[in-house]
């Protein structure tokens, strides 16, 4: 261990537990031990101090104790002609600092001193994008602590592979044109980038904000704060990933540890002077498994043990091999993704914007805007179809009409994008899956925004895209790169037509409606009944061991990105990958869809936590979770019947908790009867909690379901019998108590009032 990593790591570790103790000691007199605690959206309390101590804290008088733990984490600084600590000594004192570290946070909060606009210098005319997708100001705003909603949002992605890991990077760039590059170099290949800390007052929020880049959830970039404490949030980031999808309790923090070494693939980026506090912070990184790479001269600790690879590594900028800063930096990259081992998927896209999965939610905004497709104004689709091997030449890309360049700035105009896919593997009912990956496909591209599927498809080019030349051949040549690359086991060439020419335009519309038409009635044909397999979908495991989803043609996956034949197309491509076939087996219970081979497929999978699996209950063995449901589904016994909340939704519910707790009883891998996770789409499945009374049940639902499934729910009510069920069914702008509950539905005759009791 370098002594003088040690000395140093210590020495801040003493100093911000000092910090802590005085800013906390003065809250206390002053706001007293009552006074609130919280980070704001979060199910978990202060996580970090959750995930090690087990405390779970809600007022400032619960956290002296937390305080003395740090102190008694401490050691003596060592002097020059002490002793030489040991790494453990180092550890310790990095825990002790995120410990401080996060009691010092969550007293800001109480001042009122969260996160906010940024001040002190000119933003540039960039901005940044605020959690909810709207405009920052012309200053932009710092995030606070990742909200859960978020958190699970960004789930299939870390599980999928397509969120390989996470960067937090602390300080600043060498130049705004290096700040750039890195976290361009970072977005190609998806990795999350968290902003923290500065060097000497310069922060990188700052350097990539005054060169416009665009920074909030839907880019990938979060800014946290411009000082070294607000590392704290990607450790809680970290943290809560063990607690969401790991069912990991508070407390246990040598599992938790254990899981961020091997589950979470996160490394820290120290750019610049390093002072002790960033020592002591990243003493407190490889507490988590999580490597330090430094692009300045600082002694090495390159044994491995406590993370992976090496605990910290130096990379001095100016002496990386290349032929200038910007070579510099994409080696510098490369150089972090290696030490973490980092396994990253890349397929070349040659366009003349940045492109990966990083820019999916970019959304480019109506003064940034060349020209749009669909919308308001024009009407544009997109249809995949499989044809004859003879009828395709892989690689060709077609412009059938007019380009963009006689549209004025901002302007809009019709156009369909036709694939044509051949494969000796490929199956008819692959074309909707198939399909479906175009939105993805294109919205990775920087610059370009895609919205909706279908003949409801809206896209838009920027004016900085369409500056750097992209055209509507592009967007051919991202389809078939992305298509052979993805579904080159069942896929073997690939044609693209962008049409524009009106008459083709509307000829190909129809053809494509006819489709829709004919895969809506195909799907709607194909019922559990009807096939002798289910899927499994592992996905998940990657993040939460014990959870095991099990896809019918009646239930899709509980992260709504996997249906029935996604799964299928899956295992075609992937014979040994996430989703495999399992036989239902022997039927042990009809009407709750209990089936012999499903249950020992759920012990097996499951590390025998899971003996039995229900397909079609709540109440009774229903299935377990990780954290990317779309819902929660949860018995509200008074009111005979169950609520469904969304994961958009922040409001209160009339079980008493919002969504954020509420996940922490259904992710995890847990089993526990009356509280399940959903893909919404299971809401409008006539086996949705069938044997427990169907979607009769549900009393109390999100506005935001309402309002976005308006349509299926009006087919489901007709279904059911209804026609004004929807609104009997309460929701946050009715009541978020189970009084005002019962008196809506008494009001309105909600069934569940007259129905047999579901327990």
């Amino acid at each position: 261990m370098s002594r003088y990593i040690a000395t140093r790591a210590i020495r801040g570790a003493n100093l911000i537990t000092q910090e802590a103790e005085a800013l906390l000691n003065k809250a206390l007199d002053e706001k007293g031990p009552e006074t609130p605690v919280a980070f704001p959206n979060t199910a978990y309390y202060l996580p970090t101090i959750l995930g090690m101590t087990g405390r779970e804290i809600t007022k400032l008088g619960e956290l002296p104790p937390v305080l003395e733990h740090a102190k008694d984490l401490l050691h003596p600084v060592p002097s020059a002609h002490c002793w030489t600590p040991y790494l453990g000594e180092t550890l310790d004192s990095g825990m002790a600092t995120l410990l401080s570290a996060e009691i010092i946070e969550a007293v800001r909060f109480v001042y009122g001193e969260e996160p906010g606009v940024l001040t002190g210098f000119h933003a540039g005319g960039a901005s940044f994008t605020s959690p909810d997708g709207a405009a920052g100001d012309g200053n932009g705003r710092l995030n606070g602590p990742i909200d859960d909603i978020q958190l699970r949002a960004w789930g299939i992605q870390l599980v999928d592979g397509r969120m390989p890991g996470f960067a937090a990077i602390v300080g600043a760039a060498k130049s705004n044109e290096v700040a750039v590059k890195i976290v361009r170099e970072l977005q190609k290949r998806n990795i999350l980038i968290f902003l923290c800390g500065n060097t000497n007052g310069r922060s990188m929020i700052q350097q990539l904000q005054e060169e416009g880049v665009e920074m909030g959830y839907d880019t990938y970039i979060v800014p946290f704060g411009m000082d070294t404490l607000s590392a704290i949030y990607p450790i809680g980031f970290a943290t809560r990933s063990a607690l969401t999808f790991g069912g990991m309790k508070g407390g246990q923090a040598k599992d938790i540890l254990l899981y961020n070494r091997q589950r979470v693939f996160a490394f820290v980026l120290a750019l610049g002077e390093v002072d002790d506090l960033k020592y002591a912070a990243a003493a407190g990184a490889i507490n988590y498994g999580f490597p330090v790479i430094a692009d300045t001269r600082i002694p090495q600790i390159l044994p491995t043990g406590i993370t992976t690879y090496e605990h910290v590594i130096s990379m001095p900028f100016n002496e990386i091999e290349g032929k200038d800063d910007l070579e510099r930096a994409e080696k510098l990259v490369q150089k972090c993704i290696e030490t973490r081992g980092v396994k990253i998927k890349l397929a070349e896209v040659p366009i003349p914007v940045p492109y990966g999965s990083a820019f999916e939610g970019e959304v480019v905004r109506k003064k940034d805007m060349r020209v749009e497709f669909g919308g308001k104004y024009s009407r544009a689709f997109e249809y995949l179809r499989m044809v004859d091997m003879d009828q395709v030449e892989d690689g060709k890309i077609e412009v059938v009409g007019p380009d963009f360049t006689q549209i004025p700035v901002g302007g809009a105009m019709d156009m369909g994008i036709l694939v044509e896919v051949a494969g000796r593997k490929m199956q008819s009912d692959f074309e909707p899956v198939l399909e479906r990956q175009i939105h993805y496909f294109v919205n990775g591209a920087s610059g370009i925004q895609h919205i909706g599927q279908r003949d409801i498809t809206w896209i838009r080019i920027s004016q900085a895209a369409a500056d750097k030349g992209f055209n509507l051949k592009h967007f051919g040549e991202i389809l078939h790169a992305r298509f052979m690359a993805d579904f080159g086991a069942i896929v073997d060439k690939v044609q693209v037509k962008i049409i524009t020419d009106p008459a083709l335009h509307a000829e190909w519309l129809q053809k494509a409606r006819d489709a829709y038409d004919y895969r809506n009635n195909r799907l709607a044909d194909m019922t559990d009944e009807s096939v002798d397999e289910f899927y499994t979908c592992t996905l998940c495991q990657s993040f939460a061991p014990t959870h095991l989803c099990l896809v019918s043609p009646q239930r899709l996956g509980l992260c709504g990105a996997y249906n029935y034949l996604d799964c299928a197309a899956s295992y075609e491509i992937n014979p040994t990958g996430p989703n495999q076939p399992i036989r239902k087996g022997m039927m042990i219970d009809r009407e709750r869809g209990i089936y012999g081979g499903l249950n020992e497929i759920a012990q097996q999978k499951s590390q025998g936590s899971v003996q039995e699996v229900s397909m079609y209950s709540i109440m009774t063995s229903p299935m377990t979770a990780c954290g990317c449901f779309e819902c929660i589904v949860m018995l509200i016994p008074e009111a005979n019947g169950v609520m469904v909340v969304s994961r958009e939704d922040t409001s209160m519910t009339p079980a008493g908790m919002t969504f954020s707790t509420l996940a922490g009883m259904a992710g995890g891998g847990l089993q526990t009867p009356g509280v399940m996770g959903i893909g919404k789409y299971y809401l409008t499945s006539p086996k949705f909690i069938s044997s427990d009374g169907g979607f009769k049940r549900i009393v109390w639902m999100s506005s935001v379901l309402k309002q976005t499934m308006a349509a299926e729910f009006t087919e489901v009510a007709a279904r059911e019998g209804d026609p004004d069920l929807i609104s009997k069914i309460a929701d946050e702008t009715i009541c978020t108590d189970t009084d005002g509950l019962l008196a809506h539905l008494e009001a309105t005759g909600h069934p569940a009032m007259m129905m047999e009791p579901m327990f």
